[in-house]
This record gives C-alpha cells, sequence and structure tokens, in this order.
C-alpha cells in the first residue's frame, strides 16, 4: 500500500475543516458502508498500523465503533480507559501521551472531559495522529460526520446538494459537543440551524457574534422551532450536568421539549429524526419515536463504523513527515476496500 501525505494530519474539529474536507470525509465514509455488510468484515489497509483508542469518559457507541473499526482496517488496536492508565494515579495528560508516543502509534483516538485536549495533544505529538472522540463542551467531529453520513445515504441525495435546508437541534444544547460540530458543518453547507429548548439550556449567548452569531437561530418554543424544518436532531438531556438548575424538573422539560411522533407529524412530517444517543425515553424523547420510520437512530450506529474506518484510514495511510513536507503519491480507498483478508 502506497502511503500519502496530507495537509490535515489530525481530526480536532468541524470547525478546522474546510467545506470540501467535509464532503470528502462522508463521501469516503460511504466507500467503507459496504465492508460491514461482507460475511468476512475485513480489509488489509492499515495492517501494520497501531491505533490507540484513549477513553477517559464513558462511552459506549463511540468506543465501540473505534474499535471495530480498526480491527476491520486490520490494524493494531489497543483500548486505554481512565482507570486503566496512569492518570488515575496523577500522572499528567502529556506524560501519559509522550509515554505512548514513544510506542511510535500511528494514530491516537482521545475522548477527554476537558475541552481543547486533543488540540494540546496534536500541538505536541509529532509523529501522530490525534483523533478527537469528543472533548468537554467544545466538539464531537466523528458523531456530527455519522449523522452527515446517514442523512445522504437515507435522503438519497448527495450532501453537497443538502443545501438551504432547516436543522432543528433540540435539547441540551449547552453541554453539547455533538450541537457545537453540527452548527459548524451546517455552516459549511449553507443551512439554517435553529437550537430549541429551554433558556437555561438555550442561552441566547449562542447567537452573539463572539459565538456563532447569525448563523444560528434560537427558538425557546418547540413549535417555532420544529414548524418546516428538514432534520431535527434530538440531544440527550445530560443529567449528571442539571445540577446547577439549568431546567426546573424533567417532567417538565419533556412537556415542553419533550419530541413525540404526534408533535413531529404535526410541525414537520417530513423531517429525517436524529438522536446521538444514549436516549433517556420519555424525557427528550418517547420510546416509541426512536424506531419510527422516518428515525435514522439505528442507522446512526451502522453508518457510525463507516465513518470511524474512513478516518482512520486517512489518517492511518498517511505518513508522517511533521518535520518537513515531502509528498508521497495518494493511495487509493476504493482499491482498498476491494481486497479481503479473513478475520
Amino acid at each position: 500500500m502506497n502511503e500519502r501525505s496530507s495537509s490535515l494530519r489530525h481530526l480536532i474539529g468541524i470547525k478546522s475543516l474546510t467545506r470540501e474536507e467535509l464532503l470528502s470525509f462522508v463521501n469516503e465514509a460511504e466507500t467503507f458502508v459496504e465492508v460491514s455488510e461482507r460475511s468476512i468484515k475485513k480489509v488489509p489497509a492499515l495492517r501494520g498500523k497501531t491505533i490507540l483508542n484513549v477513553f477517559l469518559e464513558p462511552s459506549t457507541r463511540t468506543r465501540v465503533s473505534f474499535e471495530i473499526a480498526g480491527k476491520r482496517l486490520s490494524a493494531d488496536t489497543i483500548n486505554i480507559s481512565g482507570s486503566g492508565s496512569s492518570l488515575s494515579k496523577g500522572e499528567t495528560l502529556l506524560d501519559t501521551a509522550r509515554t505512548l508516543q514513544a510506542m511510535r502509534p500511528d494514530i491516537l483516538v482521545i475522548r477527554h472531559g476537558s475541552s481543547a485536549a486533543p488540540q494540546f495533544l496534536a500541538e505536541r505529538l509529532r509523529q501522530t495522529s490525534i483523533v478527537n472522540a469528543g472533548d468537554g463542551m467544545n466538539e464531537h467531529p466523528t458523531q456530527c460526520l455519522l449523522d452527515l453520513l446517514a442523512l445522504q445515504c437515507e435522503s438519497g441525495a448527495p450532501l453537497e446538494k443538502l443545501s438551504g435546508m432547516t436543522v432543528a437541534i433540540v435539547g441540551d444544547i449547552r453541554h453539547s459537543r455533538v450541537a457545537r460540530s453540527h452548527i459548524w458543518a451546517h455552516r459549511l453547507l449553507g443551512n439554517t440551524v435553529r437550537l430549541i429548548g429551554p433558556p437555561g439550556l438555550v442561552p441566547r449567548e449562542l447567537a452573539d457574534e463572539q459565538c456563532f452569531g447569525k448563523h444560528v437561530e434560537i427558538h425557546h418554543h418547540l413549535e417555532s422551532g420544529l414548524k418546516g424544518a428538514d432534520f431535527v436532531i434530538v440531544l440527550r438531556v445530560q443529567k449528571e450536568r442539571q445540577k446547577e438548575s439549568f431546567i426546573s424538573s424533567f417532567d417538565e422539560y419533556s412537556r415542553f421539549y419533550g419530541i413525540s411522533s404526534e408533535k413531529l407529524q404535526q410541525w414537520c412530517p417530513d423531517a429525517f429524526l436524529l438522536h446521538p444517543g444514549p436516549a433517556n425515553r420519555g424525557i427528550e424523547i418517547t420510546g416509541e419515536l426512536l424506531y419510527a420510520t422516518r428515525s435514522l437512530v439505528e442507522k446512526q450506529v451502522r453508518y457510525g463504523v463507516a465513518v470511524r474506518m474512513a478516518v482512520l484510514f486517512r489518517f492511518g495511510s498517511v505518513r508522517h513527515h511533521f518535520e518537513d513536507d515531502e509528498s508521497e503519491e495518494a493511495s487509493s480507498a476504493d482499491g482498498i476496500i476491494g481486497g479481503e483478508i479473513e478475520a
């Protein structure tokens, strides 16, 4: 396999991508969807490469899909949790990262409770690509990419054609890294983003120029926010972050902002529904709606593996000339995934 150099050496967030880079990630990911449908779900694309999945916050979907993605690409994949690392003994993130760097991993996937932790590592580790699997209240770029892939595949329209649409994001925007990644993405795509929720969870400051400015609309009433929306993204109410009383009660939140089939049918009957999970049934969304006809919730999980395969392939096939910019001939994702090896 030919290795390639690239100006894009890390995936820190959607904010740092160009429109062309965003589209290329989604389109490359679509070529990996078919791999998961095979009887032998493995290709030799990253054989000999090493991927470290460092998850310092709880996760199921993201952690497992990154692990599956790495193994389906034939990479050596090692998982590290906070409780199983020296961080639990008081070691700093930088010292831990330098220790791992000395083992020469090709990619380090990091999930961290502090915003900008992936950027911190990318600025200091010169021979390893950093992939952000969620940092604090900043971004969750691969979740956004898999949501976009789900919309592209299930709508039947190329992502670049899904412009001029209205995207309604409902829920705990204040604490949501998923929402922030989506705002940056739909800004690139030319879509209108409506942020919907109670004032405590959707502060008007998000529409200030120093934040997202005119690119978002703030709605504190569910009807005005959902009316005519093309896509609805429902966010989990993060119970663990409600100690500061951003909402009066979960019952009240459910009554005014909980999403049900009846509300969607009344205000945006043709909208696709997404939820990054895990879902609080009966609070932000009814259980039956999770698996309704226009719900993409299960498909999001399926497309998540393809997106993470595409991200790992891109950075795993980059030759790391971090001290210079030597160029190498680019390799083709289409060519790589045509091969199979046994598990």
